[in-house]
């Protein structure tokens, strides 16, 4: 499977993830995840291409850790700063179904989305209003 931001704190050289992530294209992803993506499709998400910062809960703790988000090509690119040459990780979407938690979910802040594919389950959270809704 491709490298998620689970893998944020592991130690590859900058040239081994620019290289990893080539590897991440669109075609790919369809391939492994046995999906499509229609023209009109391709060219709504080359129009909506977004960045800034997301609080990304962590796993079995109440931390969050706020990373830069680049949402572009069907896919979140996690930065730890704006500056940054190359991101630390990378989650493609395709196949992810956007939703808000649930109270089994245990969360209990404002703008918080849920990401869900198979048994993957990741919670982010903007920081106001305006970031939740974009």
């Amino acid at each position: 499977e491709q490298e998620s931001e689970d893998d944020i704190h592991s130690s590859h050289s900058s040239l081994d993830r620019q290289s990893h992530h080539r590897a991440n294209t669109t075609m790919h992803v369809c391939w492994y995840r046995n999906t499509s993506v229609s023209m009109t499709d391709h060219s709504v998400a080359v129009e909506n291409q977004l960045s800034g910062y997301l609080l990304r809960k962590f796993k079995n703790s109440n931390g969050w850790q706020k990373l830069w988000v680049v949402f572009t090509n069907f896919c979140l690119f996690f930065y730890k700063t704006h500056q940054d040459d190359y991101p630390l990780a990378s989650l493609p979407l395709l196949g992810y179904v956007v939703s808000s938690p649930v109270e089994a979910d245990g969360i209990q802040k404002d703008y918080v989305f849920k990401l869900q594919f198979k048994s993957h389950v990741y919670f982010f959270r903007a920081e106001s209003k305006y970031t939740f809704e974009r």
